[in-house]
């Protein structure tokens, strides 16, 4: 199945210059949903990893049914405040300013390989920051695996030393 066609281009937001990539049609569609699921799945199973930890909140979407795909967990990693028990943090850089992710501190086992999952890589900001909490925690990072990359703005150099997948190049 051609899932491009699933991704509609809405230019000019969320301002203008910018050509957003909506998943939102690919959501919307059952048989194409459940395609993408078993293409993320398809370059996750081989390497056996322990979870999927997915990143707030569209990347929320595709780690949960890959987790339940796979029959293993799924560690949240959250915007700032949005965890009730103790937590790491990792920042990170925007355009303007910083942002942060948030995870339970106990939500990965020392050893455990991991499967990180976002619905898109542009920067490589968000998802180094992500590596990092896994890192922090003692696990492993087993793959960066995304359902979009826009391959132009060079987000596979911040994550070096990882192997990085994505099912979608733009």
């Amino acid at each position: 199945m051609d899932l491009v066609r699933f991704i509609r281009d809405v230019p000019d937001f969320p301002k203008p210059g910018i050509l957003f990539k909506d998943i939102t049609p690919l959501l919307r569609d059952g048989a194409a949903l459940r395609e993408t699921v078993h293409q993320l799945a398809a370059r996750v199973r081989p390497l056996r990893v322990d979870a999927v930890a997915g990143i707030e909140s569209r990347g929320f979407l595709f780690a949960a049914t890959l987790a339940l795909e796979l029959g293993i967990g799924l560690v949240p990693l959250r915007k700032p405040n949005k965890l009730p028990y103790r937590k790491l943090r990792e920042s990170y850089a925007l355009e303007y300013g910083t942002d942060s992710l948030e995870m339970h501190e106990d939500a990965i086992k020392p050893g455990e390989r991991i499967a990180l999952v976002d619905d898109l890589l542009a920067t490589g900001g968000t998802m180094s920051a992500a590596r990092r909490l896994v890192e922090r925690s003692g696990g492993s990072v087993a793959v960066c695996l995304f359902v979009i990359e826009l391959s132009f703005l060079n987000g596979r150099e911040k994550l070096p030393d990882v192997p990085v997948e994505a099912l979608l190049r733009f």
